[in-house]
């Protein structure tokens, strides 16, 4: 599987707004965005206007980003709400929120979506008491998520439940 493997604080960089892919880094006075705002690379500081086809670009590679989902990913989510009636884009945002990864991330089990869906893959999470390793598993209304029973005692889920 492809990934991406280079610095996440650069991806905020060059997206020009703080994408929260650290975690509580993101929160602090270390977050790069606060140091440094300005686009990575020779040409980041002197940026010229955009052009409409470029801030569309730039709204989907954000999005993309946001999610952790490489561009043939992100493409299905696109033709998955095609299908589906009503507007496009909206059903597109409904689809990558209900992934089992990002419902993790927005329970507060996991800091970042990076780590929720470490979580998912390492089978510590069950849907209606299955245990389901898939991180863009599909959530459906009515389903209940919980920590598998034998992981609950595991030192990162004891700190979630004493906070």
């Amino acid at each position: 599987m492809a990934k991406y493997t280079g610095p996440d604080c650069r991806l905020c960089r060059r997206e020009g707004c703080k994408l929260f892919l650290k975690g509580d880094k993101c929160y602090s006075e270390k977050c790069v965005m606060n140091k440094r705002p300005v686009a990575p690379g020779e040409h980041g500081v002197s940026r010229k206007k955009q052009s409409a086809y470029c801030q569309q670009l730039r709204e989907k590679q954000k999005a993309k980003r946001i999610y952790g989902l490489t561009e043939k990913q992100f493409h299905r989510y696109y033709l998955m709400a095609e299908k589906l009636r009503g507007i496009v884009g909206e059903n597109m945002l409904i689809l990558l929120e209900r992934r089992l990864d990002n419902v993790i991330y927005r329970m507060g089990i996991g800091i970042s979506r990076a780590q929720a869906r470490q979580l998912v893959n390492h089978g510590h999470i069950t849907i209606n008491g299955n245990k389901v390793d898939i991180p863009s598993y599909l959530i459906k209304a009515g389903d209940v998520v919980a920590v598998k029973d034998n992981k609950k005692d595991l030192p990162f889920f004891k700190e979630l439940k004493g906070a």
